[in-house]
């Protein structure tokens, strides 16, 4: 075990190192991929793989074995004896080949702390700037890349984002820094790593069936604050964050700066009516410096008020960075939002079409529910062991009428029957093809001029669809085929 704890570098001597692989989805192929260029030798275990990984794995001399079968697994774990296990993050801590190789006292790694360790590959250690939170961190994490790319940094968003962080290690743009998207599956299982930057933006219910608590799930993200050396970033409106960051390890020197879609106090970073004000970053407390103007986001079709909290977190991590205030607005002037993320779709005869499918739990529904006065909400999918009858409640007098899909509609339907009495609840219980096309149907007959018609549907996807952009695509395009 302390042999593999010592490669700690591209140029350690991976060779010598037996690394067994589980999962072989993007980050598994990624880790697989790399190991194999290292020399390392190398098992990968999966479920279930694509053939075209598995081929191009053994091009690369690399034993892939699929089996779903737990002893199956398990007997293969015993033959090959690893020094070390990386899992796919996603894998739950409970399964039976997870119990056995902790049992076993190996270590166990996911890709994020192999890619720490290979951080040197050309030549210097890249910095890391690291961001989570249950809502928000994609659009934070694009908006500092964009805003260290404005500022002549070579940065890279990767991690949950979609890039797997290893081959933004591997890639020969060499990037100074990496903006580093981490999930709570991620956290879960990170052991340690040093950011230059940490950030929790925001915590709410989420994957509750995974972590098995809120406190599970929440001491997960606050990880992500271990080892800071230049500033930890939490949410001023949530005091959770803040908490998560006074209980981390060994961050004591990095300085603690708020967030907040108001006006900031010393040491936070907000809004001032239209204009985003630095009070942080700057020489003496009573000092302020102009970072932005709600007229750099010209890009952005529906300012919410979720959106200028993540524009205020983004300019912070950045500003912790050392980006300039110009750049921070030229960034900003030519940002866009993901697709599927508070994205108008239509605007006719009074009527807004608006495809936030991306909001995957409560906590991104209410930034849109927040943002409008009378919605048709498309709502409904796997809620993840978590209940949304908060949210119904809170938003309540906002929902004119509720379309619900997904296989899991009965929570959600007695969520609005008791909490949302006035609202006209239409349930769709329709084939897999049918689905959002009926939601619209039934939409477009409850919308009049003044109302949004919003998915926004606090759940996950994969019980009707691929996936959300999935979701998204069906819905924008059935509004655009329907509505006349």
């Amino acid at each position: 075990m302390s042999e593999v704890l010592e490669l700690d570098s591209w140029n350690a001597n991976w060779s010598e190192a037996k690394v067994l692989v589980y999962g072989l989805g993007v980050t598994g192929f990624s880790v697989a991929d790399t190991l194999a260029e290292l020399n390392a030798e190398v098992l990968v275990i999966a479920e279930k793989a694509d053939e075209q990984r598995i081929d191009i794995l053994g091009v690369l001399g690399v034993r892939v074995e699929v089996t779903a079968e737990d002893s199956m697994q398990i007997d293969l774990l015993e033959e090959f004896q690893p020094d070390l296990v990386i899992t796919s993050p996603g894998v739950v801590p409970e399964s039976k080949f997870i119990k056995a190789v902790i049992a076993k006292g190996l270590v166990l790694w996911t890709d994020i702390d192999l890619a720490w360790r290979l951080r040197d590959k050309h030549g210097f250690s890249s910095q890391w700037i690291c961001i989570t939170g249950t809502n928000g961190k994609t659009t934070v994490t694009q908006m500092v890349e964009a805003m260290a790319l404005a500022a002549g940094i070579r940065a890279k968003a990767c991690g949950n984002i979609g890039v797997p962080i290893l081959d933004a290690v591997r890639d020969p743009e060499a990037f100074q820094v990496l903006v580093v998207e981490l999930s709570s599956f991620q956290l879960h299982y990170l052991n340690g790593i040093e950011p230059l930057v940490s950030a929790v933006l925001n915590i709410a219910d989420d994957h509750l069936d995974w972590h098995g608590s809120f406190s599970e799930y929440s001491i997960a993200k606050g990880k992500i604050f271990n080892n800071t050396k230049v500033c930890c970033l939490y949410n001023a409106e949530d005091l959770l964050t803040k908490e998560l960051m006074e209980k981390s390890m060994n961050s004591e020197s990095a300085q603690a700066v708020g967030f907040t879609r108001f006006t900031p106090m010393p040491n936070e970073i907000g809004w001032v009516e239209d204009i985003l004000v630095d009070r942080a970053f700057v020489d003496k407390a009573d000092q302020a410096t102009e970072l932005a103007t709600l007229s750099d986001l010209k890009n952005v079709k529906v300012l919410s008020p979720h959106l200028l909290a993540n524009v205020a977190a983004a300019a912070a991590i950045a500003r912790a960075a050392g980006v300039q205030p110009s750049e921070i607005s030229a960034a900003l002037n030519q940002f866009k939002l993901d697709a599927h993320r508070i994205e108008l779709v239509l605007e006719k005869d009074g009527i807004r079409w608006i495809d936030d499918s991306k909001a995957t739990n409560p906590h991104a529904a209410a930034a849109s529910l927040s943002s409008f006065d009378s919605v048709i909400w498309i709502v409904g999918g796997l809620l993840k062991g978590v209940d949304i009858s908060e949210l119904v409640q809170k938003y309540s007098k906002v929902i004119k009428a509720a379309i619900v899909i997904g296989l899991e509609r009965e929570p959600v339907v007695s969520a609005l029957v008791r909490y949302a009495p006035d609202a006209t609840v239409v349930e769709i219980d329709a084939t897999r093809e049918q689905v959002m096309l009926q939601a619209v149907r039934s939409a477009g007959e409850l919308a009049a001029s003044g109302d949004v018609v919003l998915l926004a549907p606090a759940a996950a996807s994969m019980d009707q669809f691929v996936d959300y952009a999935d979701r998204g695509d069906a819905f924008s395009r059935y509004v655009l085929e329907e509505v006349k």
